[in-house]
């Protein structure tokens, strides 16, 4: 953990704005504070950006760590957030060196080969940005469960276990080998809203009430970056560890919550799940679209129109007073 002064000559900054759940409508602004430094930044929805601060040290004769103490400042001097921050040679380290950040304080990855190798070394294989549950699980039980022992692995020991391609990249990143790149302006093609139960659910009940939070939470999320979602993705993990995944196309795009309630609603009986231990579920919302382009069947049904207004005044009570200002009458209970 580097101090904010010292001098790093790190390049990328992973940063991660302390935003409550549902609140990526603060997120653009933000992304503004960053291109003051620098034009190539990459957003990370819902409340995460990636910096490209080469040129932004020679213009501003300051290193990226000495810069992130700026922007952290401007960002609680702006708009009231603070933010944990990694610092490294690329986008990937800088990542990883994000989940050791925290408010105040800038994580640094060391600058020299030893010093990236020995950062690395003891962290576990998941720490890397990519590396599923799966693939960590099954190097783990062939003992190579941290960075440092992927990286002295075999390589032809590493392609038996996940594959020759998986294997290479996997390798290089756990040596310190950075091939990734800052892609401005990037947008996220989904957002996902997952909720676990505490013990393995039983009660069909209960599934359709985390279904309802979880839908209500992706409408309000792609409210809130004018988004609408073309497909939505049910996943359902059971307390083997198993999955099972469903997706619908919706017959029109739309971010309205109701809808997507629904469709997950819909799916979820398909599935005709009894007495199934349910450990988690989780909805994905995929083929992001500007809500400009979004096209709506009009009806006339009053009910439904009454509906849309209602949400409409639910999103701005929610922006003023927090995401549990209002719910459904279900969930309350």
């Amino acid at each position: 953990m580097a101090p904010e002064s010292g001098e790093c000559g790190m390049t990328i900054l992973c940063v991660r704005f302390q935003l409550p759940p549902m609140y990526e409508a603060a997120l653009p602004g933000l992304l503004g504070l960053l291109e003051d430094f620098t034009p190539v930044v990459e957003a990370l929805p819902p409340d995460g950006a990636l910096a490209d601060l080469r040129g932004a040290e020679r213009y501003f004769g300051r290193s990226a760590v000495e810069l992130a103490s700026v922007i952290r400042v401007r960002a609680l001097a702006r708009y009231g957030v603070d933010c944990a921050i990694g610092a490294g040679p690329g986008p990937t380290l800088a990542r990883v060196a994000l989940r050791d950040a925290r408010p105040g304080v800038t994580c640094a990855v060391p600058e020299d080969p030893e010093g990236i190798a020995a950062f690395l070394a003891g962290r576990p294989v998941s720490a890397l940005p990519g590396v599923g549950t799966a693939t960590a699980r099954t190097l783990g039980e062939y003992g190579l469960d941290t960075l440092g022992l992927v990286a002295a692995a075999p390589l032809s020991t590493l392609q038996r276990l996940i594959g020759a391609k998986a294997a290479r990249e996997l390798r290089e990143r756990a040596s310190g080998l950075d091939r990734g790149r800052v892609v401005p302006n990037a947008v996220s093609r989904s957002l996902t809203a997952e909720r676990a139960f505490g013990i393995d659910e039983l009660d069909p009940g209960r599934h359709r009430r985390a279904l309802l939070s979880a839908a209500e939470e992706l409408g309000g999320r792609l409210r809130a970056v004018e988004k609408i979602c073309r497909t939505l993705t049910l996943t359902v993990r059971y307390a083997d560890r198993s999955s099972t995944t469903r997706s619908r196309t919706l017959k029109e795009p739309t971010a309205h919550s109701p809808a997507l309630t629904e469709v997950a609603y819909g799916m979820y009986e398909v599935l005709g799940l009894q007495r199934a231990r349910v450990r988690a579920l989780a909805l994905r919302a995929e083929g992001l679209a500007p809500a400009g382009q979004a096209s709506h069947q009009l009806t006339f049904d009053p009910v439904d129109e009454k509906v849309r207004r209602i949400e409409e005044v639910a999103d701005r009570a929610r922006a003023k007073f927090g995401p549990r200002a209002v719910m459904p009458g279900t969930l309350a209970a």
